[in-house]
């Protein structure tokens, strides 16, 4: 199928995009000699994996990556001087940089955060102009075969399943795979206990399977994988006759000069754990051990407290449609310890806020293993998207064991464009929405990574016969009243028995949490949010006296009140805001966060009484029979602050007991119909309401990063910037050299 004009518009790169930069030079300066060279030989290591995710992205990406920096390096930046050489016009070479700067911000031609197509706003003869002024521009174009524009079905707008028509290059070459083979394959390596997010896997011509392994080594490794030495297996079930094959030498050329990049970054670390921890990280991507790798994170787990904090490797799997093989990931950035005060009195109280979660102890870790919490400031994030907050490694068994780290980046959250617009937010709550968010959000990635995905047993057969649990004489399941019967069987992992559901799910589970939690004045008050005494008198968010209603905590405008009221207006809107990532031709979701949001969304309309209300609101509510007689050029999202506490905090409670307790079980079955039900899409929240957010939809931020140097004594490392500007963003990239 394909589209009309008007919603190939959808696809179009923004105009103008949001540039910031990221501030990064005083928390740089402040580093001795010794750390300057750690960071700079890890930020090296992170953006020689570029290429890698491209590959990961599409087919063509690494092309457009040379087609755009290749145009760079014929100009010499002179953008002008190459529109001129061309003959396009100035408006169809603003057009092309604010394409270059959308590429080089998502890291290929597909959103990060949504999954969907970016297409360029000039002609495609236009770009064929510029291509003509420089050969290696048009051989680098010539390999996309057309595929920079919108090209065959329109499934392959978005990214997924490629038996459902889309596309997805974690599965390359391999037009006639199918979910049903992807999860047969998944399912025996689950049962190998073999690790797999640095994988991808192909189906040949004669129906037989390749493993393709990230390695820099093109051979198994001497002494065999970490399925030993084992080079294919037999295939049974409905695959029988048929052979999976291991292949390694995946993104060898890259993967070989990250190892020596590491390697120098293991001679600069500042103890044992970081040296162990980098060479851990060269055993893993030069044989593609993924073992090797879990022993890394255990190493970078331990190392609490460092001046440069790092993480490396195929961490993230948002965007393989399976949800198990994970995008090319590394950062390094400095500890900003003023910032970090607060989230250290976070985990230091998590211990007394983790009962206050709405399940029974028997689906809690029996111990807490307390965390790192550092507030960051990134010097290089190479990644398709820069996160605000994570906490890593996704690898259950090192986080059920050994525990986790957290991590707020602070000059990602504080990076702003000047004068952005919040759209569908009531003027009445603009003042002390726009007084309180930055606060409101930094209080919900605080909870939401510590407390949300740092909790939770996982009921396992850690091996045959051996339980994690009191198998015996089970826990009741708080939902149902009835003994557990379900958990994960040994090998089974949260994300290979939840599948294409599980990363979303999960970062609903943890939103959940953070709702949930910022109701508590003891967590805003670690954040420096205080409540009013007692004695004083409440005055409403504009300043108002309170005459009709309640005093004191929430209702009153006290900075603890403000935020929680904040926090709970900026999840409903991001709700609202989130179908922009939905397709409703594909009735596919196309970002983990935006799904989880929008179920947040419902949960907050089904609590009732006036909790939530939308202006106009849906047909069956507002009266009207037909959704495309409401007038929603004035949609508005609104929160009762009166009715956090009563009606708010126990409808997000009731639904995260669910969403936990089917997680920490395995009822796949249950979760799947909870999580299908709160996602779905109607007609009205997927064609008027969502064309209404289209309409309205601010331009994702796109991050110029800055780059850094050794000096010709090899001693010293300098930092050199560049200005938040699409110009700024494609030089930075092209002294990358990747």
């Amino acid at each position: 199928m394909t589209l009309d004009e008007k919603s190939l518009r959808n696809y179009l790169a923004d105009s103008p995009p949001t540039v910031v930069r990221l501030e990064i030079k005083p928390h740089f300066e402040a580093l001795t000699d010794r750390e300057k060279r750690y960071a700079h030989h890890i930020s090296r290591a992170s953006f020689l994996g570029t290429r890698i995710i491209l590959r990961q992205v599409s087919p063509e990406a690494e092309s457009i990556f040379d087609f755009i920096l290749s145009l760079y390096e014929s100009s010499k930046g002179d953008w002008s001087g190459l529109a001129q050489r061309a003959k396009i016009s100035d408006q169809e070479l603003r057009y092309f940089l604010e394409y270059a700067g959308q590429f080089l911000g998502n890291v290929g031609n597909y959103k990060a955060v949504g999954d969907a197509k970016i297409l360029p706003r000039l002609s495609e003869a236009s770009i064929q102009a510029l291509a003509s002024v420089e050969p290696r521009a048009k051989e680098a174009l010539d390999k996309t075969d057309g595929a920079m524009f919108a090209r065959g079905p329109s499934g392959l707008l978005h990214l997924g399943y490629l038996d459902q028509g889309h596309l997805s290059t974690y599965y390359p070459d391999s037009p006639g795979i199918s979910k049903e083979e992807i999860t047969l394959i998944g399912d025996l390596l689950d049962a190998k206990q073999l690790g797999i997010y640095n994988t991808r896997l192909r189906k040949t011509a004669s129906g037989d399977f390749e493993l393709l392994v990230a390695s820099a080594a093109q051979s198994q490794p001497e002494g065999g994988g970490d399925a030993g030495d084992v080079r294919e297996w037999e295939l049974e079930g409905t695959l029988a006759g048929k052979k999976l094959r291991f292949v390694y030498g995946d993104h060898s050329k890259e993967l070989t000069a990250i190892v020596e990049e590491i390697q120098h970054a293991g001679e600069n670390a500042a103890n044992d754990d970081q040296r162990q921890m980098h060479q851990e990280y060269a055993t893993s991507f030069r044989t593609g051990s993924a073992e090797a790798f879990k022993r890394s994170q255990r190493c970078w787990i331990r190392d609490k407290g460092p001046t440069v904090e790092s993480d490396i490797g195929f961490i993230e799997s948002y965007r393989d449609p399976h949800g198990v093989r994970a995008e090319w990931e590394g950062f390094v950035a400095m500890v900003n310890k003023e910032r970090t005060q607060a989230f250290s009195r976070l985990v230091a109280s998590a211990e007394s806020m983790i009962p206050k979660l709405p399940w029974p102890a028997d689906f809690e870790k029996d111990d807490f293993l307390s965390p790192d919490f550092t507030s960051l400031e990134v010097l290089s994030f190479a990644g398709s998207m820069i996160p605000a907050g994570i906490n890593i490694p996704n690898l259950d068994d090192v986080r059920q064991q050994d525990g986790f780290k957290n991590v707020s980046l602070g000059n990602v959250l504080s990076a702003k464009a000047p004068h952005e617009p919040i759209p569908f937010i009531r003027p009445q709550d603009s003042g002390v929405y726009e007084k309180s968010r930055d606060g409101a959000f930094e209080v919900q990635v605080g909870i939401h990574e510590l407390l949300g995905h740092g909790t939770g047993k996982l009921l396992q057969e850690t091996s045959p016969g051996v339980f994690n649990f009191d198998r015996d004489h089970p826990p009741h399941n708080p939902v149902t009243g009835a003994p557990v019967e379900t958990y994960y069987k040994p090998g089974q992992t949260w994300g290979s028995l939840f599948g294409s559901i599980s990363s979303s799910y999960e970062e609903c589970r943890a939103e959940c949490v953070a709702m949930a939690l910022s109701c508590d004045p003891d967590i805003l008050k670690l954040f420096g949010f205080h409540t009013a005494s007692s004695s004083g008198g409440g005055t409403d968010s504009d300043g108002a006296a309170a005459t009709d209603q309640p005093r004191g905590f929430p209702y009153d405008s006290s900075p603890a009140s403000d935020v929680l009221f904040t926090a709970y207006l900026q999840m409903a809107r991001a709700g609202l805001t989130s179908l922009e990532f939905y397709d409703p031709r594909s009735r596919k979701w196309g970002q983990a966060h935006a799904q989880a949001r929008f179920s947040i969304l419902r949960c907050f309309l089904e609590a009732g009484d006036g909790f939530l209300t939308l202006t106009p609101g849906p047909p069956s509510a507002s009266g009207e029979t037909s959704s495309t007689t409401v007038d929603l050029s004035n949609l508005t999202v609104a929160v009762d602050r009166s009715k956090i506490l009563s009606h708010g905090r126990p409808a997000i409670e009731a639904y995260l007991r669910k969403l936990h307790i089917y997680k920490s079980t395995a009822d796949l079955a249950a979760g799947t119909r909870l999580y299908e039900h709160m996602t779905a899409v109607d007609d009205w929240w997927g064609g008027p309401v969502r064309d209404e957010v289209m309409k309205r939809k601010s331009p994702r931020k796109v991050f110029v990063q800055a780059n850094t140097l050794i000096t010709p004594d090899g001693k010293g490392v300098v930092l050199k910037e560049y200005e938040a500007s699409l110009e700024g963003m494609i030089q930075s990239w092209a002294e990358q050299g990747v």
